[in-house]
């Protein structure tokens, strides 16, 4: 079983931890607002990938046959939905210099809610697992063992998501000035921009 709970964390991390779009986005988030409203998104980061874990151990190989044919439009369409939020981002960011009036503000429900959205519109996570769980079918070969690798997937990208939301705050704490903000926000957009086209590329 402490092999299976090791797979799960090592696959979760794996996934979890080369900072993409979403994760450039929940730093700047949570710089923006605070650490409980990035740990709120950071959990609905965490909870995509503990279903998409399911669904792998559960389905996996029907799950990727199934995805294959419309990996493509779900791709572009993930790199469409990250491009909008990179141009949010830079709204937003000239919003808090004062030039544009500031949307209503984000709470954990609604980051939570959005980083679940902005997720699970990727199928690369699903795809990722399903490939661990048919290449190591010994290792969830009973319901416990496959419980025990969802909850340690789940686990692994919890606590790197929350140690960006952590980054965020922190980063949140030194830039208290307009133009730190408007730096740190255009400057993510940017990065959510290029990541989102390299995310449409493949």
């Amino acid at each position: 079983m402490l092999e299976v709970v090791v797979s799960g964390l090592v696959t979760g991390w794996a996934i979890a931890i080369p900072i993409g779009a979403v994760g450039a986005f929940l730093v700047t988030l949570t710089a923006r607002t605070s650490f409980r409203v990035g740990a709120a998104g950071a959990l609905g980061i965490a909870s995509v990938d503990g279903a998409y874990a399911t669904l792998a151990v559960v389905a996996g190989a029907a799950l990727a046959a199934l995805l294959a044919p419309v990996a493509t439009p779900l791709r572009i369409a993930s790199g469409v939905v990250l491009l909008v939020i990179a141009a949010l981002t830079a709204w937003h960011a000239l919003a808090g210099s004062g030039r544009v009036r500031e949307a209503a503000p984000m709470g954990p429900r609604r980051a939570y809610a959005l980083f679940f959205a902005i997720t699970a519109v990727n199928p690369t996570t699903v795809v990722y697992f399903a490939a661990v769980v048919l290449g190591n079918r010994h290792l969830v070969s009973t319901p416990a063992e496959a419980v025990a690798f969802v909850l340690a997937a789940f686990l692994a990208s919890a606590t790197w998501q929350l140690v960006l939301a952590g980054g965020g705050a922190a980063l949140g704490r030194v830039s208290t000035g307009h133009r730190s903000h408007l730096v740190t926000g255009l400057v993510s957009a940017a990065v959510i921009a290029v990541l989102a086209v390299r995310t449409m590329l493949g």
